[in-house]
């Protein structure tokens, strides 16, 4: 599918894999809307055709009114790219006691409904535009994580919210095939991200020792390669893609 002259949404597009594929995208010649929280825009990147929307992808009026800013822009709405997302830990029982139930809820809000939410939403802005060759109109990237197979020790919502993701996967491409809209989901490893970069250099070295092949971190630019050519490639619709490295993850 083209990607220049066209309209793209990319979810927690001020940083990490987000704003690797939202400048990707738009170094193809599509004119990017990049959602994300209004602090994460404040040090967010001046890339040329991108323009930032201040989002909360929990908030269903946000993510609606953001949508109809992509959709009006005078470009066909294309391409959707989930990278939204939060990560943080907590064990179902722990030394503190019972896993909180808020927590739980907040990352399956943020990780799981907010994808949806923004992928349902851009689908119907899709499903109304032009069909290109065979009928097509655009396609929906999502993002999971092999915590979504190999949750570790204090993953539990974290997991939950990712398997979710993958659950989702098939019937969307499924629900969303009657109006041209392809729907593929990538499930990182341990990929270099600003969250990674506050912890040590020993600390790092150790992640990708774990690491089969290559063994280092993975790089936010490969995760967005790997969406371009998850948008290009026509015949590639409702499978998963593991970008790990090979890489099985531990109990802890």
């Amino acid at each position: 599918m083209q990607i220049r002259d066209t309209a793209a949404i990319v979810t927690g597009a001020a940083s990490g894999l987000g704003a690797a594929t939202a400048a990707a995208l738009a170094a193809e010649g599509a004119r990017v809307f990049g959602f994300d929280l209004p602090a994460a825009i404040e040090g967010a990147p001046d890339v040329e055709g991108v323009t930032y929307v201040a989002v909360d992808v929990t908030d269903a009026e946000q993510v609606q009114a953001a949508v109809e800013t992509a959709a009006s822009a005078g470009l066909p709405l294309r391409t959707v790219v989930n990278c939204a997302g939060i990560g943080p830990s907590m064990r179902i029982l722990g030394k503190k006691g019972v896993h909180d139930l808020a927590f739980y809820a907040k990352v399956v809000q943020v990780n799981l409904i907010g994808s949806f939410n923004v992928m349902a939403l851009a689908a119907e802005k899709i499903a109304a535009t032009e069909p290109l060759e065979h009928g097509q109109r655009g396609v929906v990237i999502n993002t999971a994580s092999v915590a979504a197979y190999e949750g570790q020790v204090g993953q539990a919502a974290y997991a939950s919210s990712k398997g979710g993701i993958v659950g989702l996967n098939l019937p969307a491409a499924r629900d969303l095939a009657q109006y041209g809209i392809r729907v593929n989901t990538i499930a990182p490893g341990i990929v270099e991200t600003p969250m990674l970069a506050t912890v040590s250099e020993e600390f790092r070295a150790g992640l990708a020792a774990g690491i089969p092949f290559p063994q280092r971190l993975g790089r936010a630019a490969e995760y967005a390669d790997l969406a371009l050519f998850l948008v290009h490639h026509d015949y590639l619709n409702g499978e998963v893609f593991r970008m790990d490295g090979a890489l099985r993850m531990a109990p802890r």
